[in-house]
């Protein structure tokens, strides 16, 4: 009976969680670059738009998954040129890049509200894992969206702590000044982090889009791009850490639809903020430590750097 209830939570939490993680994992790559990205939130509904509308045109689904990440990048590319090339504030063109994003989706999809995707992405269930109580239903009954997410935490782990290409990412973080002294294309590795983070900020959309909602409305990430930096932060930007803390807050989103079922009457408006202000105190709980946040944080983090090479 436990597992019964208990199942469908732990489902809906991870579906939650994907884009999430996406957007986090995607953002975690940014700033180990020494680059602060708040433009998440615009990023991901022009993903999501893109997508939508890809779909509705009659695009194969992962034709549009591509639309959808490309669309992202580009998009990012404009957050890369500001403030690598130009040397522009981190935090201010990102506000912007949020701004424009958010603002673009609105006007782009008015005529598209409430309109349902055309194709999503369905479970693709692994024969025999299925079957496993608990974790079957909810690891291994998933799309493939949502499987090469799982991937990626265990792909990035890696690159960021056994890979040539992974310590020249933190080198450029913690001191692109000394990473120039050793020969490394600061600029170039700059980039390169800035519109993967974009690129995975365009696969959150897509999911939100095609294999979440499946359908479109004006704000349909609801914010979750702040969550999403914030989940950086959370997990201390160790893959492994971001993951949980993505599932931690994709239990909390879900939290509420838990309560109905069970018959436990609480505002939707007080449900619907309960992420929010979950966020707001986990982060000050982490503010205290400030030890922790010091010894994993990048140096460089949002600090500008001019490669006169």
């Amino acid at each position: 009976m436990f597992l019964e209830s208990i199942t469908p939570l732990l489902v809906s939490a991870i579906g939650a969680a994907i884009p999430l993680l996406f957007a986090a994992l995607g953002e975690l790559i940014a700033e180990k670059a020494g680059v602060l990205n708040l433009g998440l939130e615009g990023t991901i509904l022009m993903g999501a738009l893109a997508s939508f509308l890809a779909v509705t045109e009659g695009s194969p689904l992962f034709l549009a998954l591509l639309i959808g990440v490309a669309v992202s990048v580009l998009f990012t590319l404009l957050f890369a040129f500001v403030t690598i090339s130009l040397q522009a504030n981190q935090v201010a063109t990102g506000l912007s890049l949020t701004i424009l994003g958010v603002g673009l989706s609105a006007v782009i999809g008015k005529n598209y509200v409430g309109f349902s995707a055309a194709k999503s992405f369905t479970p693709t269930p692994i024969p025999f894992l299925k079957d496993i109580p608990l974790l079957g239903p909810s690891l291994f009954s998933l799309d493939y969206v949502a499987y090469f997410c799982i991937f990626s935490v265990i792909a990035i782990a890696w690159f960021l702590t056994k890979t040539k290409a992974g310590f020249a990412l933190r080198a450029v973080g913690e001191s692109p000044v000394v990473a120039r002294s050793l020969g490394l294309p600061v600029t170039k590795i700059r980039y390169l982090a800035v519109l993967f983070g974009g690129g995975f900020a365009g696969l959150a959309g897509v999911y939100y889009a095609l294999a979440q909602f499946k359908i479109w409305q004006d704000g349909l990430t609801s914010g979750n791009g702040w969550i999403a930096l914030a989940l950086v932060v959370f997990g201390t930007w160790r893959p492994f850490k971001v993951a949980l803390g993505a599932l931690l807050f994709g239990s909390v989103t879900v939290l509420g639809l838990y309560f109905q079922v069970v018959g436990i009457k609480i505002s939707t408006f007080v449900l619907a903020g309960f992420p929010y202000v979950t966020t707001i105190l986990i982060l000050v709980y982490l503010s205290m430590d400030k030890e922790t946040i010091r010894r994993h944080a990048p140096a460089w983090l949002g600090k500008p750097f001019f490669d006169d090479r």
